[in-house]
């Protein structure tokens, strides 16, 4: 009987991993696309429930992933440079859990082979996040949240 073979993440650094073995570690849960507020005075962070209009709120995605850095000013780049330097990411993300030596949780497609886990699980953004497009900016403040 043979040993099954380790997956990809606990076997390489991020900084070793394939294009495509980068990319699938996104879940597909929509929380880094949350708009977060900073106060200029005090450098606090706060959470929204607002989406970025790019977000396709229903299945989590971008809705222009290719040009997504163009589009919209304030989308960081994850990459495997400067994963390490942002500290707003959520607490459930793969990027985020694998930099600092954790597992995937047990819903990530990754682990549970089926794309939908992330919602059944309930870690997706899918039922309760807003699109930016239907808020007045000024009104930001009213959809804060706890950190996700």
């Amino acid at each position: 009987m043979s040993v099954p073979e380790k997956p990809f993440w606990k076997q390489k650094q991020l900084s070793e991993m394939t294009a495509e073995e980068w990319e699938s570690l996104c879940d597909g849960c929509g929380r880094c696309c949350l708009i977060k507020l900073e106060d200029e005075e005090t450098g606090e962070r706060v959470t929204t429930r607002i989406a970025c209009h790019l977000l396709e709120i229903g299945s989590c995605r971008c809705g222009d992933y290719e040009n997504r850095h163009q589009r919209v000013a304030d989308c960081i780049p994850f990459t495997q440079e400067r994963i390490g330097q942002i500290d707003w990411m959520p607490s459930t993300c793969a990027y985020r859990l694998i930099n600092e030596g954790r597992d995937l949780d047990w819903w990530h497609p990754l682990v549970s082979g089926d794309p939908n886990s992330v919602h059944v699980a309930g870690i997706s953004i899918k039922r309760w996040a807003v699109s930016e497009q239907v808020i007045k900016e000024e009104d930001y403040y009213d959809y804060e949240i706890e950190d996700v």
